[in-house]
């Protein structure tokens, strides 16, 4: 089913080319130096089908909301959903988003050394100049006041985010925003799912960013309930 992404109006990169790429359920807004929108969609049904195909040999792949061991002749795209889910705790297609961001991304970066793909919330970004980039976190007061700010050194990065009140991806915890940050796609969308999950009320905001230390591969965690959050390692914010 089709969802508005109304935050995308925010989105203003001048200096990039805006672009949409939508294939089956992927919707994906991607920032770069020029038109990539064929190879963009080459690259998510390169994704989608390594994904789609591996499911019908195993469907327990898209319904388990626990960790799996996949098969050995699995793509290396399901490996890493399945390796990051085992590092979080969590089904490996809750890493689905943030690896199609992560595959696409990289895909495109030898036509643009700027390249950003957003995926429902799910961002891939290589950058050779500092970027902001806007957190939206439903009714909380920090939705539209606060970012992140991203140095180009720190980049490629993928940046991902669960919520419990806002979207449809599935969550069992309260929070209006964690976003997690690291260099493996994957890895930020299920880290980011599964610190949500422990996110019931503001007083877990702690609990959240002691798991995010146990998760290796992390670089950074922002935790915003309503109006309080927290923040755990490399992350700067403006």
């Amino acid at each position: 089913m089709y969802q508005e992404r109304r935050y995308r109006d925010w989105i203003r990169e001048d200096d990039l080319l805006r672009q949409e790429v939508r294939v089956g359920e992927t919707d994906l807004l991607i920032l770069a130096e020029g038109d990539l929108r064929k190879e963009a969609i080459c690259a998510v049904k390169e994704a989608r089908g390594q994904i789609e195909e591996y499911i019908k040999k195993d469907p327990s792949f898209a319904s388990s909301l626990t960790p799996i061991k996949v098969r050995e002749d699995a793509p290396f795209l399901i490996k890493e959903m399945a390796l990051s889910a085992l590092s979080c705790k969590v089904g490996p297609m809750a890493a689905v988003a943030g690896a199609i961001s992560e595959y696409v991304g990289r895909r495109l970066l030898p036509y643009s050394k700027e390249v950003i793909v957003e995926n429902g919330g799910d961002i891939f970004m290589a950058t050779s100049r500092p970027r902001k980039i806007g957190i939206y976190a439903g009714s909380s007061t920090f939705t539209g006041s606060l970012s992140l700010k991203v140095e180009p050194g720190q980049t490629p990065l993928s940046i991902c985010t669960s919520s419990g009140t806002v979207g449809h991806s599935l969550s069992f915890g309260k929070s209006d925003a964690v976003v997690v940050l690291s260099k493996n796609g994957a890895l930020a969308d299920a880290a980011a799912t599964r610190i949500g999950n422990a996110i019931k009320e503001k007083k877990d905001i702690d609990r959240g960013i002691k798991l995010a230390k146990k998760i290796k591969g992390i670089e950074g965690v922002l935790i915003i309930v309503s109006d309080s959050l927290g923040v755990f390692g490399d992350v700067k914010l403006g």
